[in-house]
């Protein structure tokens, strides 16, 4: 599938999709982290910064578990990525040299922003990512020492672009860039429109 956009862009946007065919082959943690130096720079509610990665690379100690912890049609393909990242997002903030004690308005907002860099830098670096939502978040909490001041949005699979023939079947199908809602449909002047 062909996608272009309506609107003048770079070309980056559109390029960049979510696959979920993997090459199983080990990335260099120093490539991983290009792309969490990318996370670093997003904009955030008075530069607070609330996102929290933590991470396993393909082959680490820590592998198999994070695995086991992406519900059955996501392990199906992300075992075969080279890391798998959780993020999450620090629900405190403080004023510059204040501890954080004060709920943070925005802490999903600005983890997005950091997940979209992240995703973007792959990208540029000829990686793949996948975000996934089908995680069991209460077995994750409590195996990755989640505390209670972070929420665990996603999971992420990042990697190798692989072949869409070692995909299992059903997926096999779904395994080309989405296309997209075009701007009309979400961004309004003046107002919001009574259903949205």
């Amino acid at each position: 599938m062909t996608r272009t956009a309506d609107h003048a862009i770079e070309a980056h946007f559109i390029d960049r999709w979510s696959p979920r065919a993997f090459d199983p082959k080990p990335l260099p943690e120093a490539e991983l982290m290009r792309l969490f130096e990318a996370a670093r720079w997003a904009p955030s509610c008075m530069n607070s910064q609330p996102w929290r990665f933590v991470y396993a690379l393909r082959d680490s100690a820590d592998w198999e578990l994070f695995v086991g912890l992406l519900n059955e049609g996501n392990r199906a393909w992300a075992q075969n990525a080279s890391a798998l990242v959780f993020v999450g997002s620090f629900t405190l903030m403080g004023f510059p040299g204040q501890p954080p004690t004060m709920p943070s308005p925005t802490p999903n907002f600005d983890t997005g922003a950091a997940w979209a860099s992240l995703a973007l830098q792959a990208h540029a670096q000829g990686l793949i990512t996948h975000g996934m939502a089908g995680v069991d978040f209460a077995r994750a909490k409590t195996e990755l020492g989640v505390p209670d001041t972070v929420k665990l949005e996603a999971a992420i699979a990042v990697g190798y672009p692989g072949k869409k023939e070692d995909l299992p079947e059903a997926l096999q199908a779904r395994e080309n860039p989405s296309p997209r809602n075009p701007v009309s449909s979400f961004a309004f002047a003046g107002r919001f429109p009574s259903a949205t």
